[in-house]
């Protein structure tokens, strides 16, 4: 949630954009065009996943992404793939790698941080180019939860766009996985492409064991988290069996590891630097709190729950409902701020009675609160806007949807944890940046890993983040990855 936040909550309609978008055909041959349909599919979600996903990166790295992809692409055999493929670099603090029709390929930043050579980097942005060349279905899979199925119903029952927003942007957790089939088509052609363009085959294997690394480390580290973004580790299937199958594909191009471009020292260079982790201008979320320094205010979510943090709002999701939180600058009286919301929730085909507003204060903030009992179809569900005062026409509120009956019920604790963040709360609040460094005659692992900007799990996180197992050490003259803290 960055600085510049919508007045209400975000338009990233996603439940009835990637998750429903069809892709014709069975593949495309070799001069075959990404067709106009396709295109203006993928523009008309590109702008909500760069919302959904915390926009893209600025920083240097950007253009390198995109020249790695774009080289890959041509691979697929698509007339004009170069200029037909539209690549992104997500400033998201998740490991992940999504397409949608028309060209669109994303990967975040994080998942870029894990990797340790343009081999690797190819590899995942061919398999999404894969995706992209064979029309694998969008019709992806989802988990229907309360959250999804109120706020969507009551989306459809008002003919607000905003209300189904909320669903969609929940819908995300669990819409970008393809089948398995599908999945392990785009890992053959994928690695065929990387084959193709010259880089070592087996740099795919090398990445889906990085994954299921930090998979297994992020665990250990954070147990079931808050942190809600989907990620590639766990939307593309990645098992001991397909790291083990991807290495068998590599051996039908080339006999063993290291044949091949892999390009590892140009990828360090181009990385050097990077953002890495939470990107503190968005907000950051830590355990089940969420924190923004710039705009001096925190939250902590139930157990149980979990939070997505897009560009203008965080989605929280969880058994027995759903919130969102957003606002931004409004002269109106708290009031009046809260009604504004009632009215644009139920959009212009009903309005919505949301019955006595009940004022307070709310850890010195001044609050209002107000319910309403809306039809969603068949059933009855809570909707309740809170709104807080943070002075200088800066106002927020929480919208919460549960079942009817239930109120603010589940979300008590979180509604009253709405808090400002004091001066020396927010400055302590740093990015974290990677630092390419060269291993010295005598450094070691423990030592090295001793600089890295956490307060656990340091020579874990060092090995994960530079591919070394257990048994490996280092040699002098080689370069790895530190996380360290950089400026604001």
């Amino acid at each position: 949630m960055k600085l510049r936040l919508a007045f209400l909550i975000s338009t990233a309609a996603l439940a009835g954009s990637c998750a429903g978008l069809p892709f014709p055909g069975s593949g495309p041959g070799p001069g075959d065009a990404i067709t106009e349909r396709e295109r203006q599919q993928g523009a008309q979600v590109h702008a909500q996943l760069l919302q959904q996903f915390g926009d893209s990166y600025s920083g240097p790295q950007s253009a390198y992404v995109v020249r790695v992809g774009r080289n890959i692409a041509l691979q697929s055999g698509l007339s004009n793939a170069q200029t037909d493929f539209t690549v992104t670099l997500l400033n998201s603090p998740v490991h992940n790698a999504f397409a949608v029709p028309g060209g669109y390929i994303y990967i975040t930043r994080n998942l870029v941080g894990l990797m340790n050579s343009e081999a690797e980097l190819a590899s995942v942005l061919g398999h999404e180019v894969a995706h992209v060349a064979l029309r694998h279905s969008a019709a992806r899979q989802s988990r229907n939860t309360i959250g999804q199925i109120l706020a969507v119903g009551l989306g459809i029952l008002t003919g607000s766009g905003e209300i189904t927003n909320l669903a969609g942007q929940a819908a995300q957790l669990y819409t970008l996985s393809y089948s398995r089939e599908q999945e392990y088509e785009a890992d053959q052609v994928g690695v065929r492409y990387l084959s193709g363009a010259g880089y070592d085959p087996y740099a795919s294997a090398s990445i889906l064991a990085s994954l299921a690394a930090q998979t297994n480390l992020q665990a250990s580290i954070q147990g079931r988290n808050a942190r809600a973004l989907p990620e590639w580790a766990s939307t593309h299937p990645n098992t001991a069996e397909r790291v083990s199958r991807a290495r068998t594909l590599a051996a039908q191009y080339a006999p063993r590891p290291g044949t091949g471009i892999t390009n590892s020292d140009t990828f360090l260079n181009a990385i050097d630097g990077m953002l890495y982790g939470e990107d503190p201008a968005q907000g950051i979320i830590e355990g089940n709190t969420f924190r923004h320094p710039d705009l001096r205010l925190q939250f902590t979510v139930p157990r149980g729950y979990t939070m997505q943090n897009g560009t203008s709002a965080v989605v929280v999701t969880g058994p027995n409902g759903q919130a969102q939180f957003g606002g931004g600058q409004s002269s109106a009286s708290l009031e009046a701020y809260l009604g504004q919301v009632f009215r644009q929730l139920g959009g212009n085909n009903q309005r919505i009675n949301y019955g006595n507003i009940r004022s307070g204060t709310i850890n010195g903030l001044p609050s209002a609160q107000a319910s309403a009992r809306v039809n969603s179809g068949s059933n009855q569900v809570d909707v309740t806007v809170t709104a807080y005062d943070f002075g200088g026409n800066r106002k927020y509120h929480f919208l919460t949807v549960t079942r009817a009956g239930q109120g603010i019920g589940p979300f008590v604790s979180m509604l009253g944890s709405v808090s400002r963040l004091s001066a020396s709360e927010a400055a302590e609040i740093r990015p974290r940046v990677i630092d390419v460094v060269t291993v010295q005659r005598g450094d070691t692992i423990s030592g090295l890993a001793s600089r890295m900007a956490y307060s656990n799990y340091r020579e874990e996180r060092f090995r994960v983040l530079n591919a070394l197992g257990s048994g490996d050490t280092l040699r002098a003259g080689q370069r790895v990855k530190l996380v360290v803290y950089g400026r604001r």
